[in-house]
C-alpha cells in the first residue's frame, strides 16, 4: 500500500514538474505581450526586442509631440489681445447690418452725404492705413520715383517684430517701395520711404502731421510712416478726408489697387499680392484702397469704390476676425445696391 502511495506521489510530482516547465516556456511570450521592453535571449525574440525598443522610442517621441501639441493648444487658447475699440466698449454698438467693425462710415465722395455711420467720430489706432498718408506725402514732394533706395537695419521693425520679405540690403526704386507699401503693406518699404525724405524720418513724420492739419484731419496724429505704432490714430471721418485727397493722384490709385506685382529682390523676382482680396473681385470697382492690422487697431479697411452709380468712400475700423472687414464691406455693398434699400440710400440708417 505504501509503495502504491509513493508511486502516486511520484506521478503527481512529475505532472507538477511538467506543468511548471510548460509555464516557464510560456512565460517569456506572456512577458513580451505585457512589457515590450523585457529582454529575451532567443534570436526570434531578439528581433521582437529590437522592435519593442523602436516602439518605445516612437512612444517617447509621440509623447513629446503630444506635449508640444498641448503647449501649442495652450498658446492657441490664450485670449486674443484686446483692441482699443473693445476696451472702449465700441463693439456693443449695434447696427442694422450686424457689422463686425466697431467703426464704420460710408459717404458719397462728390456730395459728402453720409450713407452709413457707426461710431465715426471715435479716435482709434489705424495701423497700416497710415501708409496712405505716407504715399501722399512722398507723392506731393515730387521725389524721383526711379531713385534707388536701400533697406537698412533702421527699417527693421522693433515695435512689433513683424516679418518682411525685404531683407536688409535690398535695393528698390522709390516707386517700387511705394508700390509694395500700398499694395502689400510692406513695413520696411514704408519706413525706407520716410527715412529717405529730405530731413530724414523726423521731418517726414512732421510733414505727415502737417498734411493732416491741412486736410482738416483734426483727430489725427502720426508718429511713424508704417502704422506699427498704436500712437498713429485717427477717426473714420478724418480717414474719409484722407481717402478723398489721395484719390486725386493716379499713381496712388494705381499702386494701391494693383492685384499683384513682381519685384526683383536680390538675385530673383518675387511675387507680391494685394492684402485686399476685393480688388480681384468682379463684383467690385475699387479706385483706391488700403488695409491695416495691429492688435490694438483690429482689422481695418478704407476704400473708394463705385456702387449703384455713385462714387463712395468706405471706412471700416476695428473689425474682429481675419476676414470680417471684407465680409462687412460685402454686407455694405449688398445693402447699398439692393432695390429694397434704394429709398434709404439717400439717408443714413437710424
Amino acid at each position: 500500500m505504501n509503495d502504491q502511495i509513493r508511486q502516486w506521489v511520484r506521478c503527481v510530482a512529475a505532472l507538477s514538474a511538467l506543468a511548471l516547465g510548460i509555464g516557464a516556456l510560456a512565460a517569456p511570450a506572456s512577458a513580451v505581450a505585457q512589457d515590450s521592453s523585457t529582454p529575451v535571449a532567443t534570436k526570434s525574440t531578439q528581433k521582437t526586442g529590437h522592435a519593442a525598443s523602436s516602439h518605445k522610442k516612437k512612444k517617447k517621441a509621440h509623447t513629446s509631440h503630444s506635449h508640444a501639441a498641448a503647449a501649442r493648444g495652450t498658446a492657441q487658447a490664450a485670449p486674443a489681445p484686446v483692441s482699443f475699440g473693445q476696451q472702449l466698449g465700441l463693439h456693443s454698438t449695434h447696427d442694422a447690418l450686424a457689422l463686425k467693425s466697431s467703426v464704420v462710415l460710408v459717404i458719397d465722395q462728390d456730395t459728402d452725404e453720409v450713407l452709413f455711420s457707426k461710431n465715426s467720430q471715435a479716435v482709434l489706432p489705424i495701423a497700416s492705413i497710415t501708409k496712405l498718408m505716407t504715399a501722399l506725402v512722398v507723392t506731393e514732394v515730387n521725389q524721383p520715383l526711379d531713385e534707388a533706395l536701400t533697406v537698412t537695419d533702421d527699417d527693421v521693425d522693433t515695435e512689433k517684430g513683424s516679418h518682411s520679405r525685404l531683407r536688409v540690403g535690398t535695393r528698390l526704386t522709390r516707386g517700387e517701395m511705394m508700390h509694395l507699401a500700398l499694395m502689400s503693406s510692406e513695413n520696411r518699404a514704408a519706413h525706407a520711404l520716410g527715412r529717405n525724405y529730405p530731413g530724414g524720418l523726423p521731418a517726414f513724420v512732421a510733414a505727415m502731421n502737417l498734411k493732416a492739419q491741412q486736410l482738416g484731419m483734426n483727430d489725427t496724429h502720426y508718429v511713424d510712416p508704417t502704422g506699427l505704432s498704436s500712437s498713429n490714430q485717427s477717426s473714420a471721418h478724418d480717414l474719409a478726408l484722407l481717402v478723398k485727397a489721395a484719390y486725386e493722384y493716379d499713381l496712388i490709385r494705381s499702386l494701391s489697387t494693383s492685384p499683384e506685382h513682381y519685384v526683383a529682390v536680390g538675385p530673383r523676382e518675387q511675387l507680391f499680392h494685394n492684402t485686399n482680396s476685393l480688388v480681384r473681385s468682379p463684383e467690385w470697382s475699387i479706385g483706391l484702397q488700403k488695409t491695416g492690422y495691429i492688435s490694438e487697431a483690429g482689422r481695418c479697411l478704407v476704400m473708394q469704390a463705385q456702387l449703384a452709380g455713385r462714387k463712395l468712400i468706405m471706412v471700416l475700423l476695428d473689425s474682429t476676425g481675419r476676414y470680417s472687414r471684407t465680409a462687412d464691406a460685402e454686407r455694405l455693398r449688398h445693402w447699398l445696391t439692393s432695390d429694397a434699400k434704394a429709398a434709404a440710400f439717400a439717408r443714413p440708417p437710424s
